[in-house]
């Protein structure tokens, strides 16, 4: 009795045995390590994508409330593919966003691209592979002559892009002339973009792994990168956290595509542009170039920053992602015609990169931010035309959602600044 309870004191008392750490311990702690600093960043403004999220949980909730239908894969897939062509445009107008500008004419210039192509393959017989990049060079163009003009003159882009909206809608309407509708064939290359599916299920979920499997890597290296550097990075646990919601996320989504006609081939291209263009943003240095001079002009100036070649740079790339756009639209229509690019597809797009979370003030937000904006937009436009709601009332819903972004925004700016973090 007295050896037995020896050892047990001796258990308690080896310092070689009360130094073993229990498992899952450690794990625990990370967690919790990352979730305070989470909650620290929140209270300093630093929202991040949480609140698009949650608001994007919330419209299809009621809306599957109203409709059983909403969530069903053939909505959800046809949602993927209707976002295409105003979530492309709404990219173009993050960029222009970052370097705190605003470009009114990425609608017309969509729509003279669409009038472009039309005119030169249906009417002209001009080879449709020709006549797509003659309209997107369409749309450079443009975008470069306003972005000059707003280099050089320092005019305010909004000026100069209200002016272009007009221009280029006069300059298509010139195009079309009395011909009015244009119908696309519907066995061309510029239709199948948004009626051509991937049937084999192994490609949605091949892309949804390879997905998960990039965002793992690019996050451990820039880990390994700024912890070599001595600079704050991301613990293992939050990367894999991270990592394993996005593949949650993308195996349900290629879960419910499949179940349909499988992954669109738009969606893959709105997908594989919107990650390349991330990449771009944020690991290059023209990307830092823009970051840099939405933070301020005349500090980008003082730097040596070539103001005029970024904001050119800029303009230029938002008009040809406006054509790139407008091409997905008329494909989706398989037509063109004197109302392209006319009605509230400007407004969405510019709807589509606020409510995802891009800055009106400049210097923040990424192409990502589009997508989930143009996911909102579309599922509310969606949604309202499975339940019979009157179209005003989605201008209502979209204009309330769109000012509770710009709030959101304004109240981070002011609490990052409060934290000297702006």
């Amino acid at each position: 009795m007295k050896e037995s309870r020896k050892r047990a004191d001796d258990t308690r008392t080896d310092p070689a045995v009360t130094r073993q750490p229990q498992p899952g311990r450690k794990t625990v702690r990370v967690l919790a390590g990352w979730a305070a600093a989470s909650r620290r960043r929140f209270m300093a403004g630093e929202l991040g994508s949480v609140p698009v999220i949650l608001v994007l949980a919330a419209v299809w909730i009621v809306f599957q409330c109203l409709n059983h239908n909403f969530l069903s894969p053939r909505n959800l897939s046809n949602l993927s593919v209707d976002i295409v062509g105003t979530g492309l445009i709404a990219v173009g107008i993050v960029f222009v966003l970052l370097i705190g500008e605003l470009d009114l004419s990425v609608g017309s210039i969509s729509g003279l691209a669409a009038a472009v192509f039309a005119v030169l393959n249906v009417n002209n017989g001009v080879p449709e592979w020709l006549a797509i990049i003659l309209a997107v060079l369409t749309g450079t163009a443009a975008g470069t002559i306003q972005g000059f003009s707003v280099a050089r003159t320092r005019v305010p882009a909004f000026v100069v892009t209200l002016a272009g909206l007009l221009t280029w809608n006069g300059l298509m309407l010139y195009i079309l002339r009395t011909s009015g509708t244009i119908d696309l064939p519907e066995n061309g290359v510029l239709a199948k973009l948004t009626s051509y599916y991937f049937g084999n299920d192994g490609v949605a979920y091949g892309l949804a792994a390879f997905g998960a499997g990039l965002l793992f890597l690019i996050s451990y290296r820039d880990r390994r990168r700024r912890r070599a550097t001595g600079l704050p990075h991301r613990s293992l646990a939050e990367i894999g956290v991270r990592t394993g919601a996005l593949a949650v996320i993308s195996f349900a989504a290629a879960y419910v595509l499949n179940r349909f006609h499988g992954l669109p081939l738009a969606l893959l291209v709105f997908l594989v542009i919107t990650a390349a263009l991330d990449v771009l943003l944020r690991g290059t240095h023209y990307g830092r170039q823009i970051y840099a001079l939405g933070g301020g002009v005349e500090a980008a100036r003082r730097a040596s920053l070539s103001v005029v070649r970024v904001q050119t740079a800029v303009l230029a790339f938002s008009g040809t992602m406006a054509a790139v756009g407008g091409l997905f639209l008329a494909s989706r229509i398989t037509s063109v015609s004197q109302s392209s690019g006319s009605g509230i597809l400007l407004l969405n797009a510019i709807a589509a990169a606020v409510i995802g979370g891009t800055s009106l003030f400049g210097g923040r937000g990424t192409t990502w931010s589009a997508v989930l904006g143009a996911l909102i937009i579309q599922s509310i436009s969606s949604g309202m035309a499975i339940t019979d709601i009157p179209i005003a009332l989605q201008f209502v819903i979209t204009g309330g959602v769109l000012f509770a972004a710009a709030v959101v925004d304004a109240l981070s700016r002011r609490s990052q600044e409060a934290h000297g973090r702006a």
